[in-house]
C-alpha cells in the first residue's frame, strides 16, 4: 500500500481517543524508482529528491513481499543516501509510536535517528545503531540508553514507543521489551535513515501513530532502570526511576528488584511526588554475571495501597553483559578544539565513558588550534578524521563521539596480543619522568608490532581567550548536553576544566619501529623506556601515563594506563633503549620549520655518541638516512628537502641508541 493516512479508533489509558496513522510497505512503487518524488511524506536531508541522497525501491528482499528500500554506504564517512520520513508536525505530548522492519546484512551496520524539529539538522532526539548483531540507542547526550542484540541477515521488527507526556520511552524488538528510558529530547518531527560507514540494510513496513495520553487518578509506574553497567564483572548500582503518572500526589511506595535469583528491596516514605514528577531510588550494588539474565522491578504499596493501573507497576528486562577479553583496555582518541562549537559533545561523551567503563577504557582528547595542542599528535589524528568533533576507537573508523559504543564493545572482546604494565621514576626537582612500558605477550608476535607512550592531563585550566570553549548548546536549543546547555555560547576560560588532554606522544603517533625482535614468543616480556621532562605548568598529580601496543596495521591492539604514583609503585623496568619525549628540546632543534628547500638539525651533545639522522613520512617509511659516526658538542646537520612534496614528515635522530623524533613541515 502507498502512504495510507487515516483516522482510527484506538484504546488509550482510560478512554478512547483518535490518532493519525501512517503506513508504508513500498509495494505500489516501481522497482528502481526513487522514493522521494513519488511521496509527500518522504524526502531527503537536503530536500533534493531523485538523486544520490534519495533511495530506490528494490525487490531483492522484503519483509512483506515484494518491495522494500535498501541503504548502502559508498563513502568511508557514510552516505550519500540520507532519507527523511516527515511526521507532518512536531509531537511533544501524548503517545507516539514508530515501528519498522529491518534487515541488516551480517557483519554490517545500520542506522536511523529521530529529528526533534521540522527543520532537520538542528536537534537529534534519538540515535539507533545496528552493528554486527548489537543494537545501541542513545539520545545524543547519554550513551547506551539501550544495549541489546538483533538477528543478523534476517528480518526483525523494532518499535519505539514514546510517552511524550510522561517522558517515558520504550523499545521493543520483535515484540519483546528491550529497554525503557527517560529521553533527553522529548519532541519528534521526523525519522532520518542514513547509511553510516559499512552499512547495508533494508527497511520495510514503516508506520507511526499518535494518541493522546489521559492521566489516571493514582498511578505510580517504573519509568526507567539504570543498572549502571553493561560489562560482566562490573559492579552495578541500579537506579530505579519511579514516576507519578497520575493526578494524585504520591507520598510512599515500596520497590523491589530481582536479579540472578537475589531480591533487593527498598521502602520510600514521607515524599511529595507531584503529578508527572519522578523520584530516583538507588538500590544495593551487585556484580553483573556473564550470560543472559532477566531482572524485574516491582513497585507496590503506593500511598499504602493499590493504584489505578496495575500493568505499569512491573518492569522486566534482560541483560547479557559483554564479556571482556582478559587484560583488555580500549583507547578512544577524540579530535577536539576550544574553537569548535560542537566539541562540548565530545567532552561529555568522553567523560561518560570514563565514568562507566574506567576499568576497560581510556580516553585521549587531541586538541587542535588551541593552547592545548600537541602538534605531533594533532597531525597524526588528522589523517583519520574529516571534521570536529570526531573520535576513533583503537584507531579504527571515524565516528562521532556519541557513537563510540559499537566499536568499544567490539574491541573489548578481542583478546590482546599482550598486556601492558607502566612503571616509572619521578624526580620532582628536575621534573624528569622516566617511564617503562612492559609488554607481557599472551600470543606470538613479531617486529611489526610497535610501542608508544602517551601522557595526558586532567583538570587542565588556563587563562586567555584560547581557553574559552565555543558552545553550540548554549540556551538548550540544540538539546541537553551535560550542562553545556546552561552555559554561554562562549564559555569563559574561568568556567572551563579540560580532561584527557593529550600532552605528549613518544616517539611518534605511529610508535617505535624497533620495539620488539623479529620473533616474539607467547610468554615473553619486552620493555621499552621513555623519558619526559614535564613543564612546570603541568600538574604531575593529574598526569596519566598510557602505554600503547600497535599492531602491524597501525590499530591499537591493547593499552595500559597508570597515574605517576601508580607507575612509580609498579616499579621502573629497564628496557633495551630509552626513547625521549618532551625533555629533548634542548638537545635537538630543527630550523627553519616549516622548510622549503633546506632545514638544519642542530645537536647539542654532552658526550661522544654515534649519530644517525633519518627522514620519515607520516606512515613511518624511511625516505633517507645518514650515519654521521661519532659526534660530540654542538653540530649543525643540513637536510635537503627540495625533492619532497609539501606535507608533514618526521626527523629521527638516533643518539647512542636513544631515538629523538621531531616533526618537520615541508612547504
Amino acid at each position: 500500500m502507498k502512504n495510507i493516512t487515516f483516522l482510527f479508533a484506538s484504546f488509550c489509558s482510560f478512554g478512547i481517543s483518535f490518532g493519525q496513522l501512517f503506513s508504508e510497505n513500498f509495494d505500489s512503487y516501481a522497482v528502481g524508482s526513487y522514493l522521494g518524488p513519488q511521496s509527500t511524506s518522504w524526502s531527503t536531508w537536503s530536500g533534493t529528491e531523485g538523486g544520490a541522497e534519495d533511495v530506490t525501491i528494490t525487490n531483492n528482499s522484503a519483509n512483506s513481499a515484494p518491495h522494500s528500500i535498501y541503504f548502502s554506504s559508498t563513502s568511508t564517512t557514510g552516505g550519500p543516501q540520507d532519507v527523511i520520513l516527515k511526521f507532518g508536525q512536531v509531537y511533544n505530548s501524548g503517545i507516539f509510536t514508530f515501528e519498522s522492519d529491518f534487515y541488516v546484512n551480517s557483519g554490517k551496520t545500520g542506522y536511523f535517528n529521530f529529528q526533534a524539529n521540522q527543520t532537520v539538522g538542528q536537534v537529534w532526539a534519538l540515535n539507533v545503531n545496528f552493528d554486527s548483531g548489537n543494537m545501541y540507542i542513545d539520545d545524543g547526550a547519554t550513551s547506551n540508553l539501550v544495549v541489546s542484540t538483533y538477528p543478523q541477515a534476517t528480518w526483525f521488527s523494532l518499535k519505539i514507543e514514546a510517552n511524550l507526556t510522561l517522558h517515558i520511552w520504550k523499545a521493543y524488538l520483535d515484540g519483546v521489551l528491550v529497554g525503557t528510558w527517560t529521553n533527553g529530547i522529548n519532541t519528534l518531527a521526523s525519522t532520518d535513515f542514513f547509511p553510516v560507514a559499512n552499512s547495508q540494510f533494508y527497511v520495510d513496513d514503516v508506520m507511526f501513530n499518535h494518541v493522546p495520553y489521559v492521566l489516571p487518578t493514582l498511578n505510580a509506574l517504573v519509568s526507567n532502570v539504570a543498572l549502571g553497567g553493561e560489562i560482566a564483572g562490573q559492579t552495578a548500582t541500579p537506579v530505579i526511576s519511579i514516576q507519578n503518572g497520575g493526578a494524585t500526589t504520591i507520598n510512599s511506595f515500596d520497590v523491589s528488584l530481582s536479579y540472578n535469583s537475589i531480591l533487593y528491596n527498598s521502602s520510600v516514605s514521607a515524599q511529595n511526588i507531584a503529578s508527572i514528577a519522578s523520584y530516583n531510588v538507588t538500590m544495593p550494588s551487585f556484580q553483573l554475571v556473564p550470560g543472559n539474565q532477566t531482572y524485574t522491578v516491582v513497585i507496590s504499596n503506593i500511598n499504602g495501597g493499590n493504584d489505578d493501573v496495575a500493568e505499569d507497576n512491573t518492569l522486566s528486562n534482560s541483560i547479557n553483559p559483554v564479556v571482556p577479553a582478559p587484560g583488555k583496555m580500549v583507547i578512544g582518541e577524540e579530535a577536539t578544539g576550544t574553537w569548535c562549537q560542537w566539541c562540548p559533545r565530545g567532552a561529555v561523551f568522553m567523560d561518560q565513558f570514563e565514568t562507566k567503563y574506567n576499568q576497560f577504557w581510556e580516553g585521549i582528547a587531541v586538541h587542535n588550534g588551541d593552547p592545548m595542542t600537541d602538534v605531533e599528535y594533532d597531525s597524526g589524528i588528522g589523517a583519520f578524521i574529516g571534521g570536529y568533533p570526531s573520535a576513533i576507537v583503537d584507531r579504527g573508523a571515524e565516528v562521532d563521539p556519541s557513537g563510540m559504543s559499537p566499536d568499544f564493545f567490539a574491541r573489548l572482546q578481542i583478546p590482546p596480543v599482550a598486556t601492558l604494565i607502566n612503571g616509572a621514576t619521578w624526580d620532582p626537582t628536575s621534573r624528569i619522568l622516566n617511564v617503562s612500558v612492559k609488554a607481557d605477550f599472551a600470543l606470538a608476535a613479531n617486529s611489526s608490532y610497535k610501542l608508544a607512550c602517551v601522557l595526558t592531563e586532567d583538570d587542565v585550566t588556563g587563562t586567555g581567550s584560547g581557553y574559552n570553549q565555543s558552545n553550540a548548546y548554549a540556551g538548550g536549543g540544540n538539546g541537553v548536553m551535560g550542562g553545556f546547555e546552561l552555559l554561554p555560547s562562549s564559555v569563559p576560560a574561568a568556567q572551563m576544566v579540560y580532561d584527557h588532554v593529550a600532552r605528549a606522544i613518544a616517539p611518534s603517533f605511529t610508535g617505535e619501529a624497533n620495539s620488539f625482535p623479529a620473533t616474539v614468543l607467547a610468554g615473553q616480556s619486552h620493555t621499552l623506556n621513555f623519558s619526559f621532562t614535564l613543564p612546570a605548568t603541568w600538574d604531575e598529580n593529574s598526569i596519566n601515563i598510557i602505554g600503547l601496543l600497535l599492531d602491524p596495521q597501525g590499530r591499537i591492539d591493547n593499552a595500559g594506563k597508570a597515574t605517576i604514583a601508580e607507575a612509580v609503585a609498579n616499579g621502573y623496568v629497564a628496557g633495551l633503549q630509552t626513547i625521549y619525549g618532551e625533555n629533548l628540546e634542548k638537545m635537538v632543534t630543527v630550523y627553519p620549520n616549516p622548510a622549503s628547500s633546506m632545514t638544519t638539525i642542530h645537536l647539542n651533545l654532552e658526550s661522544q655518541a654515534p649519530v644517525v639522522l633519518s627522514l620519515l613520512d607520516v606512515s613511518g617509511k624511511v625516505l633517507s638516512s645518514k650515519n654521521y659516526g661519532s659526534l660530540n658538542g654542538s653540530w649543525n646537520l643540513d637536510l635537503n628537502t627540495s625533492n619532497y612534496t609539501a606535507g608533514v614528515y618526521f626527523i629521527t635522530v638516533l643518539i647512542d641508541g636513544n631515538k629523538i623524533t621531531k616533526q618537520l613541515i615541508i612547504e
